[in-house]
């Protein structure tokens, strides 16, 4: 079976701790947004949805970091999450962890992979 990939954004769009781009998905079931931030020189996806709290994570659309540029931070409660792995390092999110959609850097541009729970968003 052929892995799907869905186009996210040219990867020179998502610099180092800097802004992410936000796509949209269906996470299991509803319509939903990811994002996609880059850190350490690697991209990761998540969906955007605080573990703490089902609610969007960015203050301003794309800006996910907190201002050392070390962890995201759900800008409506404070709770910080490790950008490569999605755990939490600190606040209300105790224990949880973002849930991470895999994502695909070739030819100079991002791509994420569908999965069983979060598929392409519908039309």
């Amino acid at each position: 079976m052929e892995v799907q990939e869905v186009l996210i954004c040219p990867a020179a769009d998502v610099e180092e701790g800097g802004r992410g781009v936000r796509f949209p998905v269906t996470a299991f079931g509803e319509d939903a947004t990811g994002f996609v931030v880059r850190h350490g020189g690697v991209a990761y996806a998540y969906l955007n949805r605080c573990a703490h709290v089902p609610i969007e994570l960015d203050w301003v659309q794309g800006e996910f970091f907190e201002s050392s540029k070390l962890y995201i931070m759900c800008s409506t409660h404070g709770a910080l999450y490790v950008p490569d792995s999605g755990f939490c390092a600190g606040g209300p999110c105790r224990g949880g962890r973002l849930r991470p959609i895999k994502v695909v850097e070739r030819d100079q541009q991002l791509y994420w992979q569908p999965d069983e729970f979060i598929r392409p968003a519908r039309a």
